[in-house]
């Protein structure tokens, strides 16, 4: 008997208890009882507070549940391409658009339809001209996307749903079938119960009716959740397998696929980008301190792309490229542009005493365009270093540090007034434009607000690297695995003359 009760949950045995209640004592009293010592209104209102209560421990646990439920909706990755967005959006709609009374769970075949919608969804945005895009996916990647789903999602309900390891498809089944006798034996007990006892019948069924939406409200949010996580189950493994994440090759039968980590030894790419003397090797030698390269100072006039490692607190391992001015002519702009494309994050100088910012912005308008029309990678983040912030009026105050937030004096003002100016002239946001100062000296602003800002954007230039990463990872996988089959047919074609004699 302990084992038994042991497989029920507390509280919602404590709310059917008190559910009940109130019916174990009408039947040793008996109805008559209660009308001769006029205790039927006082037993009344009891089931009335009794039912209330359980109502509401019942509603509360729905809740409950919907917030476990909520927790445990498969996000998409991070680590996806831009591509990867508007198919993880139609795949979220589909999801929430399904209605439980559409697919039963004790019906495979229909399941099995809900997944190839779902394949057919992703499918369609990534062969947006095809008439029957599903068709383009192979029949083992269809198969090992919908085991992979299936198996996360055992995982998941395994771990969150009571008593799943003992519901079996037979239960299933054996409920479905019951349904409809045990429907037709309740109502002629309503039906009997109604002509002998009217008044008490009308209440009970009024409480039953809102007892049974409570528990039926709670099979209908698990039913639901079910069919949710497993289209957006469905729907990731189908968005990594075209992100080129999910792989399947015969040395890797025994996990039948493998989802491509992020790689962890390849540095981040920073590219110091700007116009010619606006300080982009004075903002690297005060922004990291310690180069390892051939000099520990950069050269005063950079004439070519020159990369160093960097090596500080707090940053992965990474390599920063320090440019000519993108106005100076020693590099191309072709040469520029192809650095900037393979950038995980950008740093661009602009001087706070010039006005003239149009190059600047035509600039960024031209790398904004580029990253735009490369749908399978995303656009690595873009940081403005507002450099000479000490030439801005008053010339002669240099004062440090001040409150850009609330600024009091007139070069704060203006400070922040510069700020706001290119962050408008160049289309970026306000918190992207750092002031700092480089000249020897007075280097202000730098090791802190603006190495803070490198942080807060390591995430995402980690998620720009690994599909630079990845594309170059696809690549060498595709070499080595037609090497295999290069060996695999001349061995075919050394052992084919002696078959053939046989």
């Amino acid at each position: 008997m302990k084992t038994l009760f042991s497989r029920f949950d507390r509280l919602r045995l404590v709310a059917l208890l008190l559910w009940i209640l109130p019916v174990i004592v009408l039947l040793p009293l008996g109805i008559v009882w209660l009308w001769q010592i006029k205790a039927l209104s006082g037993w009344l209102l009891a089931m009335v507070v009794c039912s209330a209560a359980g109502y509401g421990l019942q509603y509360g646990l729905l809740q409950r549940d919907r917030k476990l439920l909520a927790e445990e909706a498969t996000p998409p990755d991070p680590y996806w391409p831009a591509k990867a967005d508007a198919a993880w959006a139609a795949v979220t709609q589909q999801a929430e658009a399904l209605k439980p009374e559409d697919w039963p769970l004790n019906e495979g075949g229909r399941l099995w339809i809900l997944g190839q919608q779902t394949l057919e969804t992703v499918a369609q945005h990534y062969h947006p001209k095809v008439e029957h895009p599903l068709l383009e996916l192979t029949v083992p990647h269809t198969l090992l996307i919908i085991e992979r789903a299936s198996r996360d999602l055992r995982t998941t309900v395994t771990a969150q749903i009571p008593f799943s390891h003992r519901l079996t498809m037979g239960d299933l089944v054996r409920v479905w079938r019951w349904k409809a006798s045990a429907e037709r034996l309740l109502n002629v007990y309503r039906a009997g119960r109604l002509v002998f006892n009217p008044a008490d019948a009308l209440l009970s069924e009024a409480w039953g009716h809102l007892r049974g939406q409570a528990y039926g409200a709670a099979w209908t949010e698990t039913h639901h959740w079910l069919l949710r996580e497993y289209v957006r189950k469905v729907g990731y493994y189908a968005i990594e397998l075209y992100s080129g994440r999910l792989t399947l090759t015969e040395d890797q039968l025994a996990e039948d696929a493998v989802v491509i980590p992020p790689p962890v030894n390849e540095p981040l790419q920073i590219l110091a980008l700007g116009r010619a003397n606006v300080g982009k090797s004075s903002l690297i030698n005060a922004l990291f301190g310690r180069l390892t390269a051939a000099t520990d100072r950069l050269p005063e006039t950079t004439t070519s792309l020159t990369p160093y490692r960097l090596e500080r607190e707090g940053l992965a391992a990474a390599l920063i490229f320090d440019t000519p001015g993108c106005d100076s002519g020693l590099l191309s702009e072709k040469a520029l542009l192809k650095a900037a494309l393979r950038a995980d994050l950008i740093l661009w100088v602009c001087a706070a005493n010039r006005a003239d910012r149009q190059l600047d912005r035509e600039w960024l308008d031209t790398l904004r365009s580029a990253f735009a029309k490369r749908i399978d990678h995303r656009p690595p983040p873009i940081l403005i270093a507002l450099s000479h912030i000490d030439q801005l009026r008053p010339h002669r105050e240099w004062q440090p540090p001040y409150d850009l937030l609330n600024p009091q004096r007139p070069k704060a003002m203006n400070i922040r007034a510069a700020v706001e100016a290119v962050a408008a002239d160049l289309a970026i946001p306000t918190a992207a434009v750092i002031p700092v100062n480089l000249a020897e000296g007075r280097i202000y602003n730098v090791a802190d607000t603006l190495w803070a800002a490198i942080l807060n954007r390591q995430d995402e230039a980690h998620r720009v690297r690994f599909l630079r990463c990845l594309e170059q990872r696809q690549q060498q996988e595709n070499w080595a695995l037609l090497g295999q089959q290069l060996v695999n047919a001349g061995r075919w074609l050394k052992q084919a003359p002696g078959q053939f004699k046989q």
